[in-house]
């Protein structure tokens, strides 16, 4: 079985931050990077699916410069077989769609039986370029998986709804799923599987035919801080109205 794994290395912000002179992206001075959250628990459950069946393989792919190999690395170290970058200067604050596009190619290529992305990355927390890279694939998805058990040609899955509620949901393979954090305990990497793991080539490709953006970042700031919150005391009825009052005032 070959499983692939789209991770990406995410920017962090600090205590401060700073953006770049044309106000478009944060100052890099002022970012921690790392394996996006999700994607560690992807790429945990790519390696039981793999221990599991006793064969197959894992595959890592990112978009991404140079500096993201680190977060590849450390997927590489838990265990992954290969890594695939892909990377070209348009690609450089590219929107999830544009994303999608550039692992589509990549992911094809490979004929995976399973193809695992994380829900949603921490730094942007747009939770699309799993469902857009379905789309492309011509695979079904399922959303925010919480469990999974694979048989003959078909996956049993727990996807996680809204207020606790949980639906199971039976999916042909292969299929795409975006794995929730909780799913499993992501394993640590020893220091020998580390060391291994630096040693690894990564393929690097460039990618195909990317389209026009989907989204443009015009600016970035801080907001302007308001005049802080304003705290409602009394019944139900008498908070209503003055939430009212308020909605009121602010359109007025």
């Amino acid at each position: 079985m070959k499983i692939v794994v789209c991770v990406k290395q995410i920017a962090a912000l600090g205590d401060e931050v700073e953006f770049t002179e044309d106000e478009r992206d944060v100052d890099p001075d002022f970012l921690d990077h790392a394996l996006n959250e999700w994607d560690s628990y992807a790429t945990e459950e790519a390696l039981r699916v793999r221990e599991a069946s006793s064969n197959g393989e894992v595959v890592v792919v990112t978009v991404g410069d140079e500096e993201s190999e680190e977060a590849m690395r450390r997927a590489l170290a838990m265990g992954a077989d290969r890594g695939v970058r892909i990377w070209a200067e348009e690609l450089a604050g590219a929107d999830p769609i544009t994303v999608a596009r550039a692992l589509a190619e990549v992911v094809r290529a490979e004929s995976a039986d399973l193809v695992l992305t994380g829900v949603q990355s921490s730094d942007a927390v747009q939770a699309a370029t799993g469902t857009a890279l379905a789309e492309l694939l011509g695979l079904p998805r399922v959303a925010v998986v919480t469990k999974l058990e694979l048989g003959d040609g078909n996956a049993t899955v727990h996807r996680e709804l809204e207020g606790g509620l949980v639906d199971v949901v039976e999916v042909d393979t292969p299929c795409l799923l975006t794995i929730q954090t909780g799913i499993n305990e992501p394993r640590y990497a020893t220091l020998r599987a580390i060391k291994q793991a630096e040693q690894k080539e990564i393929d690097v490709r460039e990618p195909g035919d990317l389209g026009a953006p989907a989204a443009r970042v015009r600016r970035m700031f801080v907001p302007p801080r308001g005049e802080g919150a304003e705290m409602i005391d009394g019944d139900a009825a008498a908070i209503a109205s003055r939430i009212k009052e308020l909605v009121g005032e602010k359109m007025a």
